[in-house]
């Protein structure tokens, strides 16, 4: 990766540390078990206390206190938010992370929820990757890190939360190309349905399972040698392995489902009736602009056009913009209420 030069460096570190000094290196946790007044039901229609689990796509703001220092905080067009926490809206609850990232390159417990963080496997140790090493180090925990972290914080979960998990697209996006690839996609599918079962035998009752999304139509992929056709080969075999080791996990019936590879591809398909102008073949975030071209240090002072976090589909190469996170949200929202839960 492309380092973000030693000006960004050094204007990030003093505008953190008079931010520190400022607010005394805290944050409020801002997660209840349902925010607002209990005489009045979120659009939900329950009140929920939501816990994420995986990797930038649902990172709340896990660097947000280096990244916030140029405007960013979140893999997206910042400053919007990302679907969990549209999500923990909707249930009447505020997703704030477990742990963010101080200038020491060392994560600190902030006692949030949103236990996703940027750059994540499902198993994977983060120091056998370089992914952004020289704005947040080698301290990502893989998804089986995060639920134990968890567990050790809080010891189980409960009926009254919603639990969402998505994971799996850096397993992709790292493996290689097929075949060689395929053993390592399918070992981290079958690992992350065995931690969903450990959610579930630690006393979740509500939790979400989002598959790979086809990663193969993101800008990256398109960008790609073969236009994204491995991913997308290695992205339905993770998803295939997933639904399968859910089954023989005995899982399926008690998690809720959610096939954002089918979603992405039509609302890619469907771009403009979805409200975009430009689908998967360019990006909000201007790369010449943006640190690193990367989402994470995206703001509105980077973006292609003022209105970009809502006409672009992609604020990077991979990551989804302010509107395209809030459609997915819908849509979440809207399986879980097939499944009887809320409206």
């Amino acid at each position: 990766m492309r380092g973000i030069g030693n000006g960004v460096q050094a204007a990030v570190s003093a505008i953190l540390f008079a931010l520190l000094a400022a607010c005394g290196g805290g944050g409020g946790n801002g997660n209840g078990s349902g925010g607002g007044s209990s005489a009045n039901n979120p659009p939900g229609g329950v009140h929920l206390q939501i816990v994420s689990f995986g990797d930038s796509l649902s990172d709340v703001g896990t660097y947000a206190p280096i990244a916030g220092a140029v405007g960013g905080g979140r893999f997206t067009t910042n400053p919007g938010q990302v679907w969990t926490q549209d999500v923990a809206q909707y249930y009447g609850d505020t997703l704030s992370a477990a742990y963010t990232i101080g200038v020491d390159h060392k994560l600190s417990a902030q006692g949030g929820l949103g236990y996703a963080e940027g750059g994540s496997t499902v198993a994977t140790p983060a120091d056998q990757y370089d992914f952004l090493t020289d704005v947040i180090g080698n301290i990502e925990m893989p998804v089986n890190q995060q639920v134990s972290s968890y567990v050790s914080a809080h010891g189980s979960f409960n009926g009254n939360q919603l639990v969402l998990v998505w994971a799996g697209a850096n397993d992709v996006l790292r493996a290689g190309t097929p075949p060689a690839a395929n053993t390592t996609v399918e070992q981290a599918a079958t690992t992350l349905a065995q931690i969903v079962a450990q959610i579930v035998q630690g006393g979740a009752t509500h939790v979400v399972v989002v598959n790979v999304p086809n990663v193969g139509l993101s800008p990256k992929g398109l960008a790609s040698a073969d236009g994204g056709a491995n991913l997308s080969q290695l992205s339905q075999l993770f998803n295939t392995t997933l639904n399968a080791a859910l089954q023989s996990n005995g899982l399926q019936g008690k998690v809720i489902e959610i096939d954002s590879y089918t979603w992405v591809t039509q609302a890619i398909a469907n771009y403009q009736a979805n409200g975009f102008t430009v689908s998967n073949t360019a990006q909000a975030c201007d790369p010449s602009k943006t640190p690193d071209d990367t989402s994470l240090l995206c703001s509105p002072a980077t973006y292609v056009a003022p209105n970009a976090d809502q006409t672009y589909m992609f604020a990077d190469d991979l990551h989804p913009t302010t509107h395209l996170h809030a459609l997915f949200a819908q849509f979440v929202e809207q399986q879980i209420a097939q499944s009887g839960l809320g409206h």
